[in-house]
């Protein structure tokens, strides 16, 4: 019996082992101050996640207009001890938290009469202040 016992117990510690956890690779970090949609750059102490470009109605390069447009971007925002979702319009300086962000650019601007296939991803700046 006790030679029985023996091997049952070596194979019930066995299956208790510690197995090599495998590194989920973490989403990469842009240093830029440059994300598309999805991705995550850092601006200074704030961490920038695009989300969705909520508006884009920017003068094509290529035109004249009476009205320039705008475009706005909806992106998860985090800094020290917080985190929200704010819309940043471009060119619009945002306080928060005692911290400023500005979308500084969108790209690629828009072309008039000109269809692009495939569309290029679209590319947010973003700059931060203390």
């Amino acid at each position: 019996m006790r030679s029985i016992i023996l091997p049952l117990a070596a194979l019930a510690l066995g299956a208790c082992a510690t197995v090599p956890l495998v590194a989920v690779p973490a989403t990469a970090v842009r240093g830029d101050g440059l994300a598309g949609l999805g991705e995550t750059t850092r601006v200074g102490k704030l961490v920038v996640t695009p989300r969705i470009l909520v508006e884009d109605s920017r003068c094509p390069i290529n035109a004249r207009c009476v009205w320039a447009g705008r475009a706005i971007v909806r992106a998860d925002v985090t800094g020290p001890g917080w985190r929200e979702t704010l819309d940043l319009t471009l060119g619009h300086r945002l306080g928060t938290h005692g911290t400023t962000l500005t979308l500084t650019s969108v790209e690629p601007g828009k072309t008039a009469g000109v269809q692009t296939s495939p569309q290029r991803p679209m590319l947010f700046g973003f700059e931060g202040g203390g």
